[in-house]
């Protein structure tokens, strides 16, 4: 077994917490990257998800209005996407 100093086994506990100081600032960054990319992916996807059932509801808005555009006259007919009103007639 290794015999240590008093002084040397002050230095020793100094370095190891410096290295743990240096470890932790590290990892906080790198999962604050992580964590950070993670929240964009979801992000993103649930924007993307959005925008597809909102293009699917105009579609079938749209769908809707020709289909009643054979027996009615449907010119002033709006759907909506996002909340504006589009003029589908």
């Amino acid at each position: 077994m290794i015999a240590l100093s008093l002084e040397s086994a002050k230095t020793v506990a100094i370095l190891v917490v410096v290295v743990f100081v240096v470890l932790s600032v590290i990892s906080a960054l790198v999962i604050k990257s992580i964590v950070t990319k993670l929240i964009m992916v979801v992000l993103m996807a649930c924007l993307a998800l959005g925008v597809w059932t909102q293009r699917s509801s105009l579609q079938d808005c749209a769908d809707r209005a020709q289909a009643t555009a054979e027996v009615l006259d449907v010119s002033g007919l709006t759907c909506t996407f996002f909340g504006t009103e589009i003029n589908v007639g």
